[in-house]
């Protein structure tokens, strides 16, 4: 697609991204004030929307669409990453290699498979569902700062997803996921200190994202087609959520348009706009956990490193 017709919002992205910073920064030093329960609560609701957001123009960077200036764009998502928290350039490898392995059976978590472990793909869908998933993403930090070069280790393979997921990671980016992680744990650290945040509380206010982050991440592919880009549907939700996470629900268009930036995202095919689903709807579906199948679809890419 051409960028004439298709430009990148820059700077648009770039007045996004400071402002979602400072309202991450803003919901942090609330978490040192609040008292109430409910308060953390409303806090962890805030921190979800407004980090979802920001993912949102994070994801942009992964598809090097935050800035047409390399350097500008892997900053910004460098930036938004540590709010996530998580090195930008392990979740970046991570995003770009689910375009290349989506709905094949390296990434079919609706389904289970001859010789795989049904208890195993239960626990691992709803792992997504509940956040666990992020949770999982924010304790690699340790394995990142302490060596990369762990993180593609054949212990880690716990199944084919993983191990699919281990095999594209490319060791040139090592040393910036290290500088990263040391980044993002020195941050929130700072941040907790300077602002009296208690570490539960503090975790509990970060969990608001990934609660909700993971409980997005499958989604728009639970049940569609085995296509590795018509593989994912176009979802709605509440229009000012539609507004604040910038299009990301309009996640078929992305698939099978993944140089197109987020603010041409509805009008790339008019007709997709009356076919759109509820995300609630979507979501509470998937509950009904994974199935058993004999349909096969290799990943074509297999082992492909990111580069």
């Amino acid at each position: 697609m051409s960028a004439a017709i298709y430009p990148i919002p820059a700077r648009l992205n770039l007045a996004i991204a400071a402002v979602q910073v400072l309202l991450l920064v803003a919901i942090i030093w609330g978490a040192g004030q609040a008292a109430a329960w409910w308060s953390v609560a409303l806090l962890a609701l805030a921190y979800g929307i407004v980090m979802n957001s920001g993912y949102a123009i994070l994801h942009e960077a992964e598809h090097n669409l935050l800035h047409p200036h390399p350097i500008v764009n892997q900053i910004g998502g460098a930036v938004l990453a540590l709010f996530f928290p998580a090195p930008f350039h392990l979740l970046r490898q991570g995003h770009l290699g689910h375009h290349l392995r989506n709905r094949s059976d390296d990434e079919a978590f609706d389904f289970y498979f001859e010789g795989d472990n049904p208890v195993w793909k239960w626990l691992q869908l709803y792992g997504i569902l509940t956040g666990l998933f992020w949770v999982a993403i924010v304790l690699g930090n340790v394995l990142a700062l302490l060596n990369p070069a762990w993180l593609t280790s054949r212990h880690l393979s716990f199944d084919r997803p993983t191990d699919a997921l281990r095999q594209t990671l490319n060791p040139k980016y090592n040393y910036l996921i290290r500088i990263e992680a040391a980044a993002l744990i020195a941050l929130h650290g700072s941040l907790m200190a300077a602002f009296g945040v208690p570490p539960l509380r503090y975790a509990a206010v970060l969990f608001g994202f990934g609660a909700i982050w993971s409980a997005l991440q499958y989604v728009h592919h639970f049940g569609t087609v085995r296509d590795v880009r018509r593989g994912a549907r176009n979802l709605r939700t509440f229009a000012p959520l539609d507004v604040i996470w910038l299009n990301h629900n309009w996640h078929r268009n992305h698939h099978e348009h993944p140089t197109i930036p987020w603010i041409h995202l509805p009008r790339i095919d008019a007709g997709e706009r009356g076919r759109r689903g509820s995300l609630v709807l979507a979501y509470l579906k998937m509950w009904r956990g994974p199935r058993f199948t004999t349909d096969r679809v290799e990943n074509r890419f297999a082992g492909k490193l990111i580069r």
